[in-house]
């Protein structure tokens, strides 16, 4: 299995930007794919991006796709979340998971296998 640990989070003014960074530790991490998510008390989790196990295919969510970017860098086992624009809709506590790679991209949190703890990202106007 592997455990994933994101770093990167506070307090910013709507406009600015933010780098979250997921941590892997455990297996291979090139064996997964990765996601990230945003959740709001009381609210479903949100998908935001997945990125492929070599990185070469991504995918995003509607409401981010212009203003996020998802990498990832496998030899030093990270995935990063880049989020530029932000806007006080974007507070939230942000997750990256983590996806057995036979399985390719998935949008839905149900289909990944190991989260991290989370970050909270608050964006102030």
């Amino acid at each position: 299995q592997v455990q994933l640990v994101e770093s990167g989070g506070g307090l910013v003014q709507a406009g600015n930007s933010l780098r979250l960074s997921c941590a892997a530790s455990g297996r291979t991490f090139s064996w997964y794919v990765a996601g990230w998510f945003r959740q709001i008390p009381g609210k479903e989790r949100e998908f935001l991006a997945a990125i492929s196990r070599e990185g070469h295919f991504t995918n995003y969510g509607d409401s981010v796709k212009v203003r996020f970017t998802v990498s990832r860098d496998n030899a030093n086992d990270a995935v990063y979340l880049q989020m530029n624009s932000l806007k006080p809709e974007d507070s939230a506590v942000y997750y990256c998971a983590a996806r057995e790679s036979a399985y390719g991209i998935s949008r839905n949190p149900d289909e990944y296998n190991y989260w991290g703890q989370g970050t909270q990202v608050t964006v102030s106007s």
